[in-house]
């Protein structure tokens, strides 16, 4: 969160539910109620469950306790004092946390008053609740304590908290315009997916309309790599228990891998990654100087275990396709490449009409394996190409991942909301690992290092961003189908067909309406399925051997000769309009 007033804000609106909590509930133990993105939250050990007319309560007492002008006053004291504190309110939670506490070495922790209430806080908060601004509960979910399945179950109650309460109302429009938009819901409305328990949980099924939008999604993708100089590969879905030894990822990933299975007693895992697989791409022959960068780009589809309760459409899956890349050159190509690509990663999320875009540098993190130096290396390397492409960004510490750093690229939709996309991550671990070699100009055997890269992230993630962006309205060179042709009865079916061959023989996506409804509900079954053109075809466009366009745009647009209506439909898709 950047702004730290607002951050402030939300936290100290977290005290005020838990004290709204415990006047309603005076037995209630507490969690923890942190700041969030757009507001707070706070976990319960509560008598009872909380139903959603619980909220309407809490937010009464939750604006008198406001209006009364408590301040914030903390008090510093010895973790003797603190738990004895704890001990005395029977809130056995904090009592933990302060044992926590002792055990990693601090000698005093903090409490915040606000009036009656008192809660083991760090802060800071606000001064008073005067300086509160717009809140309002949203829902209740539950946690476990310390978010470890192993312990109990607690309620928590979210809150949305804002500056203002315009700022708050603006936010709660955009939230039912987000719930229209919910891919979830569209993903099924408009036959693009579908997710169920006999296929299995985060495992996405693509229907054919989902496989059209796929598809031309990767041939656009494609195109784009090889004229970037990119060979596209092929790569297995499993690989030898040995590889991911080597790779590192049985140390570093194993919790996130599906369990083994064996074959011809050998001992085989699914891959969560592809990198291993490009690397052995690059290690089939001795590779010169000459060769480097070498640029090797798949759509891999990888397999990672997610616990049930993350899953969420096609958001956070199980299973996914990355468009991911590897880049291996000498270490004087890498500032180059990382600023190509970086340029090359904008450019591309520009064609899906993303121009709200952020970028992020994330350096080391507390656990990473290689030296300080290289890290020093490849992070100067990072923010050299950043600022020789003169592209704005922002150090985020401590979010590289435990081979390197990385860049990352988020997006803001068309409601204004974040989307981690791509990212761009330095390694010089796995090089190391595998014994990649390149024989330089003087004949001598030298260490490459390699660049991860993913433009979209994942297909399934990134096309999920996309259906809410556009609200279900793909443009033309995107649309599942993007010509809906609709005869006005079955005596003009013959010249529709004709219509539809011609469509379709122009390598066009059409569907053709046989149905026995009515014209006006043809039309109003395209427009709810969101498909850019329909072309209405009666006595009158057969007589003028013409089509009659009605598009989501415009509306009806009247007459127009097939072969004309093509060449605009090919611009159209050409411009990416």
């Amino acid at each position: 969160m950047k702004n730290n007033n607002v951050e402030t804000m939300r936290h100290s609106f977290s005290h005020i539910l838990a004290a709204a909590v415990l006047d309603m509930f005076p037995e209630a133990k507490l969690g923890m109620g942190p700041a969030i993105e757009n507001g707070f939250y706070y976990d319960f050990d509560l008598p009872r469950t909380l139903i959603p007319e619980d909220l309407p309560i809490l937010e009464k007492k939750m604006r008198q306790i406001v209006k009364k002008n408590e301040k914030f006053e903390r008090a510093d004291v010895s973790i003797k004092e603190a738990l004895e504190i704890s001990k005395k309110s029977k809130q056995t939670y904090k009592t933990e946390l302060i044992k926590d506490l002792e055990k990693s070495c601090e000698k005093s922790v903090s409490f915040y008053k606000t009036g009656n209430f008192i809660d083991l806080c760090a802060g800071p908060h606000v001064a008073s609740t005067s300086q509160l601004g717009a809140f309002k509960l949203s829902h209740i979910s539950g946690a476990y304590w310390k978010g470890d399945e192993k312990n109990k179950m607690l309620q928590r109650i979210y809150g949305y908290a804002f500056a203002t309460q315009k700022e708050l109302d603006e936010f709660l429009k955009n939230l039912e315009e987000a719930k229209k938009r919910d891919h979830r819901k569209l993903g099924e409305d408009l036959e693009i997916f579908t997710i169920n328990d006999e296929v299995g949980a985060g495992l996405p099924v693509w229907l054919p309309k989902g496989t059209a939008l796929r598809t031309a999604i990767k041939e656009f993708l494609t195109d784009e790599l090889k004229r970037s100089g990119y060979q596209m590969v092929e790569t297995p879905h499993i690989a030898h228990k040995e590889l991911w030894e080597t790779s590192g990822h049985l140390g570093f990933y194993k919790e996130n891998m599906y369990s083994s299975f064996k074959a011809d007693k050998q001992e085989f895992l699914v891959k969560p990654m592809n990198c291993p697989f490009h690397i052995a791409v690059y290690k089939n022959k001795q590779r010169s100087y000459r060769e480097l960068p070498m640029r090797l780009a798949e759509f891999g589809t990888v397999y990672r275990y997610e616990k049930s309760g993350v899953l969420h459409g096609l958001m956070r899956v199980r299973g996914f396709t990355q468009d991911d890349a590897h880049i291996i050159c000498r270490e004087d190509q890498v500032e180059q490449e990382i600023g190509d690509t970086v340029s090359f990663a904008l450019r591309i999320l520009k064609e899906f009409e993303f121009s709200d875009i952020q970028i992020y540098l994330s350096t080391k993190p507390e656990k990473a394996v290689g030296s300080d130096k290289n890290w020093k290396m490849a992070t100067s390397a990072l923010e050299s190409a950043l600022k020789r492409e003169k592209i704005n960004y922002e150090i985020d510490p401590g979010e590289g991942v435990f081979y390197g750093p990385k860049i990352d690229i988020k997006i803001k939709d068309s409601l204004g909301r974040s989307w981690q996309c791509s990212t761009i991550q330095f390694d010089f671990n796995l090089p190391e690992r595998f014994q990649m070699e390149y024989v330089d100009e003087k004949g001598k055997k030298k260490r490459p290092v390699m660049i991860h890269r993913a433009l979209l992230g994942s297909l399934e993630r990134f096309i999920g961003v996309l259906i809410e962006h556009y609200g279900g309205y793909f443009p033309l060179w995107l649309a599942p189908v993007q010509v809906k042709v609709i005869p006005v009865s079955e005596k003009f079916e013959e010249f529709a067909r004709k219509v539809e061959k011609e469509l379709k023989d122009a390598d066009l996506r059409v569907e053709f309406d046989a149905s026995d409804e009515s014209v006006g509900k043809k039309i109003r079954n395209a427009e709810l399925e969101k498909i850019p053109y329909m072309l209405i075809l009666g006595e009158k466009e057969e007589k003028a051997g013409k089509v009659a366009v009605r598009s989501h745009k415009k509306g009806d647009e009247g007459q127009i000769e097939l072969k004309k209506l093509i060449s605009n439909l090919k611009k159209e898709i050409n411009e990416k309009k």
